[in-house]
């Protein structure tokens, strides 16, 4: 019996009527292990993976396959964005023993839950030297029935193994310049000078990298560091990387020069990017910077919006092509033909040329990526609007990809970050309110009446998965950055609430932070990763929230927790700048202060704007007039009016400047 049927999660359902007798991740699977003396086949995935379909399809949907499947394992389906947890103790261990790890992962565990057996992909045939997904299950029926002590030899080995790894996380003190300086040298000598990015292929958006490189350049006003930041988000922009037409960022680029994406649209990648390309509109004033700050925010928007006001998780990678198979790619890949059929000779000729479409294609059979080689020499703009709009309806004909609808709440929270911000330099309230929906959203469901986050919800109905380290440290920061928008200190409240679960739930001895509450449900290892990947880590994520609140309020335990966290980045930060870049970014913010803003005058008015403006590292914004303004934030407290008129004070160590109540003056005060 396939018991996904009533689950929460859209990657689960998909394998609802799989003829695998698929049992959700809990100790119910294990018992059962228990009962029958079988293994545990552990195959984790989500819902926009390429390869996740292809092994589904494959071998899931299989009757032969299920068939033994079911005979000799219980097989458990976990998806990797509902449980995060479970997904990063498992590939901690496949990456240990394969020196490798992806998606979909495949796990062979004990009913005891501890893994023995490992590997990704599994074709249904022995291919490029790997054995078919039948071999392997064969295989480890036989050393489950035949060899079973070394079987428990080799869990024991790997368990202990896991559970022996001590984290290293950069002793006493914080980064200061010495480890910033060292992490720029770093980043120095792995950018793609001809391409833009970091590394070669596959090349991932470094959206948290440039994000601390634009902060650096603020506090040190280092040319080399926006250099890196401005050529790597021009390459983006005119990769294939991004929708030329409809906007928003695919997961990765699968060559080193962007041309060729990984197609799945990530709700993450995009609510980072936006941010993004907003604060280097707001260091340099590139229209370019604009546009695809404002393109993206109205992808996320009309794309990944749900029903109930949150965003959803991701649009697949595949979808149908015209002769109705399931291809990757097939929903935003042109040919000369398909260009000639919607616009005509001459303005097919114009598209190829201006979008980099040719006769062999950059993609597969014939068809290439539109992007923006260049090369096409001056362009007419209307022309140009023309052509695109025309492309986009016609692409609007084709069968859509996939939408995973979950929402989970600290993508969501990196949405709200983005939405709020981009809305305001652009004078878009539009975008406010729906980062404002969005968050109300995690209040009423996610956070509900348990006081503690869910990760995941579903057409408003909360999942059963609790949150992880990264839900409150980006939900936080989503909800502060929109207490500095809106003027609204309920934001600054329930992003306090969150934080105090932070210092009681999460945090160890020594400042450091674990991925899962001391109360969570205990795996064969507490999960603890303080990298940042194509997220900020939980533990980055929440030292930056706790720096920023301790700015606002003035509190000392949070202050003391986010410097705590931040030890691992004054460890991490010279040896591997790109994969620590968010809690560089905090370094940064740290080091600066990070300064206190409160604007005593209304919010939206010219001294709020250009304090939300003002590029000093992750300063804090607080607006509002009356006698309630210093109730809703600490820091307007006995902040009065000079004369009458909003007035602007500017604090950071301990120390202010004389108040001023002349914008110019302000942005000179925030590097504006």
């Amino acid at each position: 019996m396939n018991r996904l049927a009533g689950v929460t999660s859209p990657y689960l359902l998909q394998h609802a009527d799989n003829p695998v007798d698929w049992w959700p991740w809990g100790s119910e699977a294990f018992e059962e292990a228990k009962r029958r003396d079988v293994p545990v086949l552990l195959s984790v995935g989500y819902s926009a993976c390429h390869w996740c379909h292809v092994m589904a399809h494959e071998s899931f949907e299989d009757d032969d396959t299920a068939a033994y499947l079911n005979a000799h394992f219980v097989p458990v389906k976990v998806d990797r964005e509902e449980r995060p947890d479970v997904d990063a103790v498992y590939m901690e261990a496949v990456q240990a023993a394969t020196g490798h790890g992806g998606w979909p992962m495949t796990v062979f565990l004990t009913p005891d839950a501890e893994p023995f057996y490992f590997g990704t992909y599994f074709p249904p045939e022995p291919r490029h030297g790997s054995p078919s997904f039948q071999q392997v299950l064969e295989g480890v029926t036989a050393a489950w029935t035949d060899r079973r002590d070394e079987v428990a030899e080799v869990a024991g080995r790997i368990v202990a193994d896991l559970a022996g790894r001590s984290l290293v996380h950069g002793g006493d003190g914080v980064p200061g310049e010495s480890e910033v300086a060292q992490a720029l040298l770093g980043l120095t000598r792995e950018y793609d000078e001809q391409h833009g990015g970091f590394g070669g292929a596959p090349k991932f958006p470094p959206a948290m990298v440039v994000e601390f490189l634009l902060r650096h350049h603020a506090r040190t006003g280092a040319e080399g560091a926006l250099q890196m930041a401005a050529d790597t988000c021009t390459a983006m922009a005119r990769g294939g990387i991004y929708d030329q037409l409809g906007g928003g960022f695919a997961r990765y680029s699968v060559d080193r020069e962007w041309i060729v994406p990984h197609f799945e649209k990530m709700l993450y990648d995009n609510a980072l990017l936006c941010r993004v390309y907003a604060h280097l509109w707001r260091t340099t004033g590139s229209d370019e910077a604009r546009r695809i700050a404002l393109e993206t925010a109205d992808f996320m928007v009309r794309e990944l919006r749900t029903a109930e006001g949150g965003f959803a998780s991701a649009l697949d990678a595949d979808s149908e092509d015209a002769e109705g198979r399931h291809v990757e790619g097939a929903f935003y890949v042109w040919t000369p033909e398909q260009l000639r059929e919607v616009l005509g000779e001459d303005d097919a000729a114009f598209a190829a040329a201006y979008f980099g479409v040719t006769e062999e294609g950059t993609f597969e059979e014939g068809a290439s990526v539109l992007r923006l080689p260049g090369d096409a020499g001056p362009v007419d703009a209307a022309r140009v609007a023309g052509v695109r709009a025309r492309l986009l309806a016609a692409r609007d004909e084709r069968p859509h990809p996939g939408r995973d609808d979950k929402v989970v709440a600290a993508w969501n929270g990196l949405a709200i970050a983005a939405l709020a911000e981009t809305g305001a330099y652009f004078d878009r309230p539009d975008l406010v309110e729906r980062a404002t929906e969005a968050a109300d959203l995690l209040v009423r469901v996610h956070l509900g009446e348990v006081a503690r986050l869910t990760r995941t919800s579903k057409d408003g109905r909360a999942g059963d998965n609790a949150g992880v380290l990264e839900d409150y440290g980006d939900v936080a920061e989503g909800f502060l950055t929109l207490a500095a928008v809106t003027g609204e200190g309920a934001w600054l409240e329930f992003a306090g609430f969150l934080l105090d679960i932070v210092l009681e739930q999460f945090t160890g001895e020594g400042g450091q932070l674990y991925d899962t509450a001391h109360d969570a449900e205990q795996l064969i290892r507490r999960p603890q990763d303080p990298t940042d990947s194509a997220t900020p880590s939980g533990w980055t994520a929440a030292a930056g929230a706790l720096l920023s609140y301790a700015a606002y309020t003035g509190s000392e335990a949070h202050r003391t927790a986010a410097e705590g966290a931040l030890g691992v980045v004054k460890a991490l930060g010279p040896r591997v700048p790109r994969f620590v870049g968010w809690g560089l970014a905090v370094a940064e913010a740290l080091l600066d202060g990070p300064r206190e803003v409160a604007v005593a005058g209304p919010v939206g008015g010219e001294l709020h704007r250009t304090a939300l403006l003002g590029r000093a590292p992750g300063a804090v914004v607080a607006a509002g007039e009356g006698p309630g303004a210093g109730a809703e934030f600490p820091l307007l407290v006995d902040r009065p009016l000079l004369g009458g008129e909003p007035t602007a004070y500017v604090c950071r160590h301990f120390v202010c400047d004389a108040p001023t109540t002349d914008a110019g003056e302000l942005a000179a005060k925030l590097g504006g």
